[in-house]
């Protein structure tokens, strides 16, 4: 089945004049299954096929999507790397994993520009690179508590057996459905609940070719859009739109990756209609738990999905899988006697089964959807010259306290941060002194309000704030 799972699980869904897509404009199924043929036949002129090792890195397109599917139907192991990475973040990836090929867009780096429909890309074999690892199709790059990223690789049945799950959950978006992804097709919610479900249950996929939310929601009413997926921080600004049409096919609002903040919840409530329903799930093995009924309230994500098998000890989650999802032996302290540990902090209602999300047990935490391992931030501070002490917390931003000579400025530790981490991770406030406060035991102390009081009072002129 390796070879043509897509082929046989997806792609065959459907006729070919159903429309598959609709960004700026729409793309049929057809349209779709030839595209991902000639791409096929490109592969393999290439020398690409069963169990190659792909290292695909381009912006969001429907080309992006379509080169996906053509290299998992010529059976080759795809490794996705977000282009928004910076080379420092983006090349010890590639010498970890080592692909055989490397399949990236000109231009491949900078901002995002929208969602495009067509994108040109180039194909290169790369020197000694090492064919696909035990079955595995698809990897994927996660944070990882001490500052170095995990590698996770998932298998074809596991990445089914979540489409499973996805259809198991009811009120999920289905054929005769519109789902809208804000989303990026990069990460797991985005291609697998996105567009890999509604390539599998027929329904048809809105891609926004711009997120500015008025926009947005202009091409909601005018697709007649029934389901949004998104995370919070979409949620907020789609309800601070004043002069807004009505969308009244839209029948569902679903948030993963971060708890929704309860005024999002409400906000998003009153001006829409209806509640943002949560979904939870993780790069490892995908979705775990939902409930799209309506009835789950920050910080509630429902129950665990059918399929789902989970644990709570300590009010930490663990979730049951076949095999460590984790490749080239890192990060194996956590995955053992078949039980994967999270960090994730929940609380289980002992009635009814509902998780409540409580927060992490290590350095991880999410901003705009996207998992930010504060460790990291805090190394490439470290390797700044003069800075002697950093400690990386996160509130309503991330905030960076740093013991640095007299010279160091907020300005330049922005620019240190910014040619070296992606945008999303690099601090919003910067509190420099000489010396950072420690505990009776010469611990550094990490706990923001403490950090807030003992730096500021220490070093007032120092403390710098938002940049």
């Amino acid at each position: 089945m390796a070879k043509t799972w897509w082929g046989s699980h997806l792609l065959s869904r459907g006729t070919n004049d159903e429309v598959w897509a609709i960004s700026s404009s729409p793309v049929t199924r057809g349209q779709l299954r030839t595209a991902v043929a000639d791409l096929e036949k490109r592969f393999r002129d290439q020398g690409i096929g069963e169990n190659s090792s792909v290292l695909l890195r381009m912006k969001p397109s429907f080309t992006y999507l379509q080169v996906l599917l053509a290299l998992w139907s010529r059976g080759a192991q795809v490794v996705l790397v977000d282009f928004r990475l910076k080379p420092a973040e983006y090349e010890p990836l590639a010498e970890l994993v080592r692909p055989q090929y490397l399949v990236a867009a000109a231009g491949a780096e900078g901002p995002v520009a929208g969602f495009r429909q067509e994108s040109d890309f180039s194909v290169r074999p790369l020197p000694n690179g090492r064919p696909a690892l035990d079955g595995i199709r698809l990897v994927q790059f996660s944070s990882g508590s001490t500052g170095r990223p995990k590698v996770i690789g998932r298998p074809a049945d596991s990445v089914l057996a979540e489409l499973d799950r996805h259809a198991a959950l009811p009120g999920i978006p289905g054929r005769g459905d519109r789902l809208m992804l804000l989303n990026s097709v990069m990460h797991n919610m985005g291609l697998v609940s996105g567009v890999l479900h509604a390539l599998a249950s027929g329904a048809t996929l809105v891609v926004p070719p711009t997120l500015r939310p008025a926009e947005v929601v202009r091409l909601m009413a005018s697709t007649e859009t029934s389901a949004v997926y998104g995370t919070p921080v979409h949620y907020d600004l789609l309800s601070r739109i004043g002069d807004r049409p009505e969308v009244p096919a839209l029948r569902l609002a679903v948030s993963g990756g971060e708890r929704v903040p309860q005024e999002t919840y409400e906000r998003f409530r009153a001006c829409f209609g209806l509640p943002i329903s949560p979904v939870y799930g993780l790069t490892e093995i995908g979705l775990i738990a939902g409930d799209l009924s309506g009835a789950s309230v920050p910080p509630q994500v429902g129950l665990p999905v059918p399929g789902a098998e989970v644990k709570v000890v300590d009010e930490e989650l663990y979730v049951r899988m076949d095999r460590s999802p984790y490749l080239y032996g890192e990060h194996a302290d956590r995955f053992a006697g078949g039980w994967l540990r999270t960090y994730d902090r929940v609380r289980q209602d002992p009635a009814t089964g509902v998780l409540s999300m409580l927060g992490r047990a290590d350095s991880l935490t999410v901003v705009g959807g996207l998992k930010v391992d504060l460790t990291e931030v805090e190394n490439v501070l470290l390797a700044h010259a003069r800075v002697t002490e950093a400690v990386v917390t996160h509130g309503e931003a991330i905030e960076a306290f740093v013991g640095a000579e007299q010279t160091v400025d907020a300005d330049e530790l922005t620019v240190w941060c910014r040619e070296r981490l992606s945008p999303v991770k690099v601090p919003k406030r910067f509190h420099i002194t000489r010396l950072l406060p420690r505990n009776s035991m010469g611990k550094l102390v990490r706990d923001r309000a403490l950090m807030h009081g003992r730096v500021m009072s220490e070093s007032p002129s120092r403390a710098q704030g938002d940049r």
